[in-house]
């Protein structure tokens, strides 16, 4: 990919990146995890647009696999893209469908706002339990077909919170 992906293990809300990306819940009321790091680290301004999000576009939530901007608040990053992950459920409930809408979504958005770096966590893999080989796999094809596609965003980092995570990822990603 002439250097358009990179890999790291690190704090995503210190990336200076255009965008990072938010393993958000569908409430976009914060959370845990990657979703609780970046609205604390991110400060209220966050929260006050995901409020807005909810009012004007989403008022029974951001639906699974889709994605929503907010700008980034006190983070350095000038956007968040929220998506929300699926919960997995043994496959049987469209859960990598699902997973690589995350990935598309984000990266359709990122290229809208004209964003040419963006950073990914590893969405759904911590408490909605989506197994992170086959995550890997899903989110480097999806981002690979995305890239091969599209000249924005010129950049992708996949940041993981975890030096385990970023074995299995590195591991399991498909990259040609």
């Amino acid at each position: 990919m002439n250097g358009r992906i990179a890999v790291k293990t690190g704090d995503i809300t210190l990336e200076d990146t255009d965008a990072i990306v938010n393993a958000a819940n569908s409430t976009l009321m914060g959370g845990g995890g990657v979703d609780g790091a970046i609205h604390r680290a991110g400060g209220p301004s966050i929260l006050d647009e995901c409020r807005q999000l909810r009012k004007n576009r989403y008022p029974d939530g951001l639906p699974t696999g889709e994605a929503a901007a907010t700008t980034g608040g006190h983070l350095t990053a000038r956007y968040v893209i929220h998506t929300v992950g699926p919960v997995w459920h043994g496959g049987t409930r469209n859960e990598e469908v699902l997973l690589a809408n995350c990935y598309r979504n984000s990266l359709e958005t990122a290229c809208n706002l004209r964003c040419s770096r963006i950073a990914f966590p590893a969405i759904s893999t911590g408490v909605y339990r989506f197994p992170r080989e086959r995550a890997a796999v899903i989110a480097s094809a999806t981002v690979q077909d995305y890239l091969t596609n599209h000249d924005t965003p010129e950049s992708v980092l996949f940041v993981f919170f975890r030096d385990d995570d970023e074995t299995v990822f590195l591991r399991n990603a498909i990259f040609e």
